[in-house]
């Protein structure tokens, strides 16, 4: 009865939460769209000659949120009347709505295992605020046909539903606790190809901004030439903060090796710049590499994927220390491919077409760029892992004790040493030196009495155990070696161990009182 009575109670709560996961994905969606709007309506009312009406600028706000998650537009609006490609995605746009779905898929997982009702599983989760949010989408993209930017069917059909389930699939990952795989080599190839990746674009961003302020006066000048009104510089300016990311990608891919295209058969690499470059005059473009090969200062840009490759390896031989050297090496390779396949989707997204004919190809070559990370990974990381795993696994050698320690010792050790047959011998560390026979500890006086307690034992010859002797090696009035206390408790204590003290000077209790008068 039970059972029958919780089941369509825990049925409607499941579809109710992917309801509002779906109503979670549709909001983010109009909030992206919104912010961008807001943006490009503001800057269309600050423009003294408006090219267009209100139409106009909300067409050009929903090209512009197309085009952040990666869908190519089409120009129609060209001077020579033929529509041209826009393949080029301003990164930091993408910041926006990536993150409003990754928000909306934890929120949705978050907010279901606080609450009452039964959440649901993260793929139902992923799949209902995907949904939502394409549903939106598709709108916009409808809406854009009429305007002057429409879109490139093929790129909406792709990239648009894959940016936006990755991201919704990072925020159930993100609500789970960010939890990485068992299986110890995969975790370890995942946070090496991360700290490889970060390294990488960072590089490329220093790179980037060095020799942008090495060519800061044609860029400069790049910035004044293109308007002259504020509202029209505050916008260039905008778009230039819209591609700062794409200029990492940049640095990256030239200090990996194969550069980047100019244009159709222009080439700008460390070695140089190849053909002709067709670069528009923009204030980013101004940091391009001078024509010419290429120098010192241009090489020295492959710093940049070396240092990542170095500490990604490292990354992997630290925590290899377990492994055998082949799956060390297999760690390391998958590392390298891990951080190759998002350095070639990152490229991809960098650069692109511009136009037709020599502006066809623009920026990056994905495959080439990617390709270079995993062969950086592969030749360098790779023995960097093994080398790290090898210097965490040797055996340090035991530390010798200095001259001034071990003369002492010796001195010691030929002090205890018995008389005899054995003189000649030192004991080993930490052997016990050999003891006198027992003496009884109550020996009997003169007339059979026992003497009185603290008497020392009676030794052959009528003289006391506590009268020195004469010892081997040893004047008359020196103290006898540490052995020759064995047996003898001068404190009353019987779990007193005399080799527990260092034998340097032996210090006895008060003598003992003089024997009685006998009676006559």
């Amino acid at each position: 009865m039970t059972h029958v009575t919780e089941h369509p109670l825990v049925r409607g709560g499941r579809s109710a939460a992917l309801a509002t996961a779906c109503v979670r994905g549709g909001v983010a969606a109009g909030l992206g769209l919104g912010a961008l709007a807001v943006l490009v309506v503001a800057g269309w009312i600050s423009s003294p000659y408006p090219d267009s009406g209100p139409g106009g600028a909300l067409h050009l706000a929903a090209g512009l949120w197309l085009l952040a998650h990666g869908v190519d537009l089409v120009r129609t609006d060209t001077l020579s009347g033929l529509p041209a490609p826009l393949g080029i995605v301003p990164m930091l746009l993408t910041v926006l709505p990536v993150w409003l779905v990754h928000r909306a898929a934890r929120d949705t997982l978050d907010a279901a295992d606080g609450g009452d009702r039964r959440p649901p599983s993260a793929g139902a989760a992923v799949g209902a605020v995907a949904g939502g949010y394409l549903l939106v989408a598709a709108a916009v993209v409808v809406y854009g046909e009429s305007g002057p930017l429409p879109v490139e069917p093929l790129s909406a059909g792709l990239w648009l539903p894959a940016v936006v389930v990755g991201a919704a699939g990072a925020g159930a990952w993100t609500a789970f606790g960010r939890p990485l795989p068992e299986q110890r080599q995969a975790a370890a190839a995942l946070r090496a190809a991360g700290l490889g990746l970060a390294t990488l674009l960072g590089g490329g961003a220093v790179v980037a901004a060095v020799s942008l302020a090495w060519h800061a006066g044609e860029a400069q000048a790049a910035y004044a030439g293109l308007t002259g009104e504020w509202s029209g510089r505050v916008a260039v300016l905008l778009l230039v903060l819209a591609l700062l990311p794409n200029m990492a990608v940049w640095g990256a891919a030239y200090g990996l090796g194969p550069g980047f295209t100019l244009g159709t058969g222009a080439f700008a690499t460390p070695l140089g710049l190849v053909g002709d470059p067709a670069a528009p005059p923009f204030p980013l473009l101004a940091a391009l590499p001078d024509d010419g090969r290429g120098g010192w200062l241009h090489g020295a840009a492959a710093a940049v994927p070396l240092a990542a490759v170095l500490l990604q390896g490292g990354r992997v031989g630290r925590s290899a220390r377990t492994w055998t050297a082949r799956d060390t090496a297999l760690t390391a390779l998958g590392a390298a491919w891990g951080c190759g396949a998002v350095v070639a989707l990152l490229s991809a997204a960098a650069g692109g077409p511009l136009g037709t004919a020599r502006l066809a190809a623009f920026g990056p070559v994905w495959w080439q760029t990617g390709a270079a990370t995993v062969l950086w990974g592969a030749c360098v990381g790779v023995p960097m892992a093994l080398g790290v795993r090898a210097w965490g696994r040797r055996v340090p050698r035991p530390k010798r004790q200095p001259a001034s320690v071990e003369a002492p010792v010796a001195a010691v050790r030929a002090a205890t040493a018995p008389a005899g047959p054995e003189a000649g011998r030192v004991p080993a560390a930490g052997s016990v030196p050999p003891s006198l026979p027992p003496v009884p500890s109550a020996p009997e006086g003169p007339e059979g009495e026992k003497a009185p307690p603290g008497t020392p034992p009676a030794a052959p010859g009528g003289k006391t155990a506590g009268a020195k002797a004469p010892v081997a090696g040893l004047g008359l009035d020196d103290d006898p070696p540490y052995g020759a206390y064995d047996g003898y408790d001068p404190y009353g204590d019987s779990a007193f161990e005399p080799y527990d003290y260092l034998p340097a000077a032996w210090e006895p209790g008060a003598p003992p009182p003089p024997p009685a008068a006998p009676s006559a």
